[in-house]
């Protein structure tokens, strides 16, 4: 024992709040910071996302670069990436919190005139007709042709993290997050009428070619980043990039997603 000498306390964990536009977000906002205190988004260790899905979505999207983990509490409607809100025992809540590392995919499209255009996508990248008429895609995978002519409303390449998202409910596979795969996932596929999808390497490269493009516009979107008329689509993981979501004892992602395949 140390007579006379007091150990420092620790240091308080630095605490950015980022709230959705929704006005349950924005109250719940302003309380949690006049109790915890809040730093700028660049000096903070954690940033609490207050909104849905699609504000957490948001937020990973602006930590890209600094990959400050985000732990989200659910002030929107389905939450599945969110936590439940309380506001007591935030701080225990942080410490003892299990760490989901997600890898975003990289889109780079080319326009029918020829222009260039890259996205990241968290949940995925997806094609989507733009007209009436049905879509027609020409599908590589790491530069051999496996579908010659897809003809769709669209198609997706999802990861393990939007797996539950919009491709499951274009009929797509669940994936769980250490599975290191992907998720290819026709939007009602015309024909080939019975092709259901693939589950991929995660490492696999996908090109999407759009066959017809003047009589079948394609547009291309990786999560909110669309780009009209594309003839080209490429996209792969960046597994240089690492994005990290919080979630309370108990309740992790990896459990959610096992429980989500057994929800009628």
């Amino acid at each position: 024992m140390r007579v006379g000498v007091t150990d420092p306390a620790p240091a308080p964990i630095r605490i950015a709040f980022a709230a959705s536009d929704r006005p349950e977000a924005q109250a719940a906002r302003e309380r949690l910071t006049a109790r915890y205190g809040s730093v700028e988004p660049d000096q903070a260790q954690v940033i609490v996302a207050l909104g849905g899905d699609g504000f957490m979505l948001e937020t990973l999207h602006t930590v890209m670069e600094r990959r400050t983990p985000v732990f989200g509490m659910n002030r929107g409607s389905v939450g599945f990436l969110m936590n439940e809100f309380e506001e007591e025992g935030l701080l225990e809540r942080l410490a003892g919190a299990g760490r989901a590392v997600i890898h975003p995919l990289q889109m780079d499209a080319w326009t029918e005139a020829g222009q260039a255009h890259s996205g990241l996508a968290i949940n995925e990248v997806s094609l989507l007709r733009q007209t009436r008429q049905s879509a027609k895609l020409r599908i590589s995978v790491d530069g051999r042709v496996r579908l010659e002519e897809l003809s769709c409303d669209g198609c997706m390449l999802a990861t393990a993290a939007g797996s539950t998202a919009y491709n499951l409910s274009a009929h797509g596979p669940i994936i769980p997050l250490d599975s290191r795969v992907l998720a290819l996932t026709p939007i009602s596929a015309f024909r080939p009428r019975r092709w259901r999808g693939a589950l991929l390497p995660h490492q696999s490269k996908v090109c999407f070619e759009v066959l017809e493009p003047d009589k079948r516009p394609v547009s291309a979107t990786a999560d909110d980043f669309e780009i009209r008329r594309v003839a080209r689509v490429e996209v792969r993981e960046r597994r240089d990039i690492a994005l990290t979501m919080l979630f309370d004892a108990g309740r992790s992602f990896e459990e959610r997603v096992l429980a989500e395949q057994f929800t009628s």
